[in-house]
């Protein structure tokens, strides 16, 4: 993965269904100073979904906390703790949710600006390909026709109806 990892903030997955926000504080407190605690709740059951956040005020507080605390037990179940990526906004372009819905709007309408001159020059090479097909049918039902008028021509040559008798004669003979 590409996405910058969050040191001081810290993912803990398999949370029991009794843990709280509380519960996880006082889990991880002694491992330094605590900036924030987020356990995402499921918007069906307004629980949470087994796992959360912890963010430390110091970076070094967190490492120890991920240290110590990835597979441990809290509630009978095991945690697991690594460091947080950050979080998606669904849809947005650079998709962090540190960054406001609008930051990519310059490049929105740049991309629409580049996709409308796309559609400009691939219209302009489709409409140029079809007048080069055109000017090659002429060209060719030209050539078939001056095929035809060379061979009327001849028809209608006395000298070249005398070269072609000759030219029998000769290899009948």
């Amino acid at each position: 993965m590409n996405q910058a990892v969050q040191k001081n903030t810290l993912y803990v997955g398999g949370l029991a269904e009794e843990v709280n926000e509380g519960i996880l504080h006082a889990a991880f407190i002694p491992f330094g100073d605590i900036k924030d605690v987020k356990t995402p709740l499921d918007m069906a059951t307004q629980k949470h979904r087994s796992f959360g956040f912890v963010t430390f005020l110091e970076r070094e507080d967190a490492s120890a906390a991920m240290d110590n605390m990835d597979g441990a037990e809290l509630y009978g179940r095991v945690l697991t703790v690594n460091y947080a990526l950050p979080e998606k906004i669904k849809g947005g372009e650079q998709g962090w949710a540190a960054q406001p819905i609008w930051a990519d709007a310059d490049t929105w309408f740049d991309r629409q600006q580049q996709e409308e001159e796309m559609k400009r020059l691939q219209e302009e090479q489709r409409a140029a390909m079809q007048a080069a097909e055109e000017l090659h049918r002429k060209k060719m039902a030209e050539e078939r026709d001056g095929e035809k008028d060379e061979e009327t021509n001849k028809q209608d040559d006395p000298m070249a109806m005398a070269e072609a008798e000759v030219l029998k004669q000769n290899a009948s003979s």
